[in-house]
């Protein structure tokens, strides 16, 4: 203002946060065709490998459209829409081809995935039911997915965590039957009837829910504020106070403190509820969350003695979670081979989560390798392989 010169005094630096929307790219492959100046004949360097042979998406375009529907739970329409906007045309049913073919790319992977799992000493099971449309009916029928989880960070267990998703047009046993064909171990569960036949072999070990015994009587409380449910809800928490603190521990030291401390919790809230049973009129929903308390405990032992167990199956109903979220949007699928390939992106996109790797990321790569991987070294392709490389 006086008109004297100017001299520096450092700056002050203001950060403004911007939205650049992603674009698409057309990638050009130049192959030039050359000819032996000799003998005339032509030469010509092949096509790498493609995700889908004489198709046009590459593997990044593959990989989030996958994402997209299976991961941020965007029906393909949406994804059409979107991508109009941006100035690509792209049908539904485009979409749909590349998300079948992609998953049929995908499959060894995922069974490899399924394999993981199977090699647990204990595991998590769930299912959940997923609308299907039912050919030539113009409806929707109850189909299934259902879901198996390996993840050993309560008890500092080495084996990363993976999640495998299986699709099915029923809830018959014969399917979890068929999924976990030639598993031992420890399986964390609901009361599902239909798992019985795996618990009769005597090759699986019922592992029940805490969280669900605890839900009923949360149910209860809520509706009319009984003092016996929101004590049986007290004498719970006990239990899960206890758990907090071996979190992580090793399996030994887990059922060592189970013993000690968490059998006597156990026994006194298992003793509890029978009195309480005989106090109350068994036709009301109090009685029946006793009686059902009561008769899953009993699978519940398996928990106090092996510490590689956990007292709920939470685990299960995370990994169902995303389906849940799905269904909302998508609403059905087309077809049971719709299903699949549900179930195929859902197995690749969660355990890439579980392993805290980027989906997007990982998914690039496999589908740009995966035609040229052999069966024998999926291994390398596994999300935690990836995470080791980058």
């Amino acid at each position: 203002s006086c008109g004297g010169g100017l001299k520096a005094l450092g700056e002050d630096i203001t950060e403004e946060l911007e939205y650049v929307p992603g674009r698409f790219v057309v990638n050009r492959i130049k192959r030039p065709r050359m000819a032996c100046t000799c003998c005339e004949r032509m030469h010509q360097a092949p096509l790498p490998s493609r995700p889908i042979e004489k198709g046009r998406p590459g593997p990044g375009l593959l990989a989030h459209v996958l994402i997209s529907k299976y991961g941020d739970h965007l029906p393909l329409y949406r994804q059409s829409q979107i991508y109009a906007r941006e100035g690509i045309e792209l049908e539904r049913s485009t979409l749909a081809g590349w998300v079948g073919q992609s998953a049929r790319l995908l499959e060894p992977l995922a069974e490899a995935i399924g394999r993981h799992v199977r090699q647990g000493q204990a595991i998590f099971a769930d299912d959940t039911p997923m609308k299907m449309l039912a050919p030539g009916k113009g409806r929707t029928a109850t189909a299934r997915m259902w879901a198996y989880v390996r993840d050993e960070h309560g008890w500092s267990g080495s084996a990363p965590p993976a999640a495998h998703y299986r699709f099915s047009t029923d809830r018959k046993g014969e399917h979890p039957a068929d999924h976990l064909a030639g598993y031992r171990g420890f399986m964390h569960a609901d009361g599902y009837a239909g798992f019985n036949r795996l618990y009769d072999t005597g090759q699986i070990t019922e592992v029940a829910c805490m969280a669900h015994i605890r839900r009923k009587f949360v149910d209860v409380q809520t509706a009319s504020g009984s003092a016996i449910a929101r004590e049986a809800v007290e004498r719970i928490a006990r239990l899960y106070a206890i758990e907090k603190a071996i979190r992580g521990k090793p399996p030994d030291e887990r059922a060592a403190v189970r013993q000690a401390r968490s059998r006597p919790v156990f026994e006194e809230l298992d003793a509890w509820l029978q009195t309480q049973l005989t106090r109350i009129s068994g036709k009301t929903p109090l009685a029946a969350a006793i009686r059902y308390g009561l008769t899953r405990m009993k699978k519940l032992e398996p928990w106090l003695s092996h510490g590689i167990t956990e007292l709920d199956n939470n685990t299960a109903e995370r990994a169902i979670r995303p389906l849940a979220v799905g269904r909302k949007n998508y609403l059905f699928v087309g077809s049971p081979s719709g299903g699949k390939s549900a179930a195929i992106a859902y197995t690749l996109i969660e355990t890439a989560k579980l392993n805290d790797v980027d989906p997007q990321a990982w998914l690039t790569v496999v589908l740009a390798n995966i035609a040229d991987t052999k069966i024998t070294h999926l291994e390398d392709l596994m999300p935690w392989s990836y995470a080791q490389r980058n």
